[in-house]
């Protein structure tokens, strides 16, 4: 019976470091940006951060992506105002190269610095 009680206390332990008024209220109150969040927007937007532009081959390359998945991804980016896309022909061959904004830059120095913010204050419990 003890080791039941054992559990049982360990989730209501777990449970309470999971909630929100865990954290700091600085931390707490800030949303995540959910359009960074995603693994492939947050790597279009970090390898973008790094170079001045890429096109989408290069992004499709880097990031192992498909043309599906990347095309939807780096759309809800432009559509956000965090890129921008210039599609040229080169021959008959289309090229699209993208661009981080200076308004996805900022967004993503906030989604950065509050990442930071969360990791410094979970090494610090």
């Amino acid at each position: 019976m003890a080791g039941k009680n054992n559990t049982v206390r360990k989730e209501k332990e777990r449970k309470t470091a999971l909630e929100p008024n865990a954290l700091p209220p600085e931390l707490a109150a800030p949303k995540l940006d959910r359009l960074i969040h995603e693994r492939l927007r947050l790597g279009i937007l970090s390898a973008l951060s790094v170079n001045e532009s890429l096109t989408f081959a290069e992004l499709k390359k880097l990031l192992d992506a498909t043309d599906g998945n990347l095309s939807v991804h780096a759309r809800k980016l432009e559509e956000a105002g965090y890129v921008t896309c210039t599609k040229t022909f080169e021959g008959r061959i289309p090229k699209s190269d993208y661009r981080l904004t200076p308004g996805g830059k900022r967004a993503l120095d906030r989604y950065l610095d509050h990442m930071e913010a969360l990791i410094q204050a979970m090494r610090e419990k």
